[in-house]
């Protein structure tokens, strides 16, 4: 018999995906803050984006590290040091957190001589249809 089992190729692939399907989920980070919702579509982004969080209690991140106000600005400074002011910032937002907060972070992040800065957000659901 010269035909191939492909019964062992499928069983393989069936188990990694299910492995794929639970680890990614998992694999997802940052700090946890609740978007708000817009209309704008998202950036196209060709470099690693530093990803900044401001959370509901007003806590500040960098990636997954919260840092204090002072060192916060001195890990802007030394991350800035590093890469250059090319380097796309993402901040990422609480909705629940005033517009000043979130002023004042983005002042600062633009002092700190990043240009390329953008405020994260959570597309709009589209509206639902009412059926007749």
């Amino acid at each position: 018999m010269s035909d191939i089992n492909v019964t062992p190729l499928v069983d393989v692939m069936l188990v990694l995906l299910i492995i794929f399907m639970v680890a990614a989920p998992l694999l997802v980070t940052g700090t946890s803050v609740d978007l708000p919702e817009t209309s704008a579509k998202a950036l196209p982004s060709e470099a690693e984006p530093l990803a900044i969080s401001l959370d509901r209690k007003g806590q500040r991140a960098i990636g997954e590290e919260v840092l204090e106000p002072a060192a916060f600005a001195a890990r802007l400074a030394a991350i800035r040091a590093a890469r250059g002011g090319d380097t796309p910032v993402f901040i990422r937002a609480d909705s629940a957190i005033p517009y000043g907060e979130v002023a004042r972070l983005l002042a600062e992040v633009t002092g700190a001589g990043f240009r390329r800065v953008a405020l994260v957000n959570r597309p709009e659901a589209p509206p639902r249809k009412e059926r007749e």
